[in-house]
């Protein structure tokens, strides 16, 4: 299976092969100001499954909640983060799902884990059957 994906302005475009080794939301405070949303929904999956089809994302840097450091990797035109990488993830893409052009890979994938579960929105309800976790493992 291959997808297609890109930022706002459709100046960054990027694809996958194969699937995704997990399906994640992170309640994590990067992920929120990265997103501008209460949390962030992400596909984990090896780096050779990943390619910039076209253009270059910038990127920038920073030791996150885990004390790792985490890359973000956005369009320099529009703003959208694309795509992640982490110490914690070695050689794996952390995929932002929403910029993926397919929006039914929402529906065919629900979420089998939630990070920083304990910073999720009080009114927000946990993802059914979905593991729990405080931190980023």
């Amino acid at each position: 299976m291959s997808q297609k994906g890109g930022c706002f302005c459709d100046k960054v475009r990027i694809s996958y092969t194969g699937e995704a080794s997990a399906h994640v939301l992170c309640h994590c405070l990067d992920c929120k100001k990265i997103s501008g949303a209460i949390f962030s929904s992400n596909f984990i999956f090896p780096q050779d499954n990943f390619e910039v089809e076209s253009g270059a994302p910038k990127t920038i840097s920073k030791v996150a909640d885990t004390g790792k450091t985490v890359t973000s990797h956005f369009c320099g035109d529009c703003g959208t983060t694309l795509y992640r990488t982490s110490d914690t993830f070695p050689q794996q893409i952390i995929l932002k799902v929403g910029v993926m052009d397919d929006p039914e890979l929402l529906n065919k994938n629900v979420p089998k884990s939630e990070l920083f579960a304990p910073r999720r929105a009080s009114w927000q309800q946990a993802v059914k059957d979905a593991a729990q976790v405080p931190t980023m493992q």
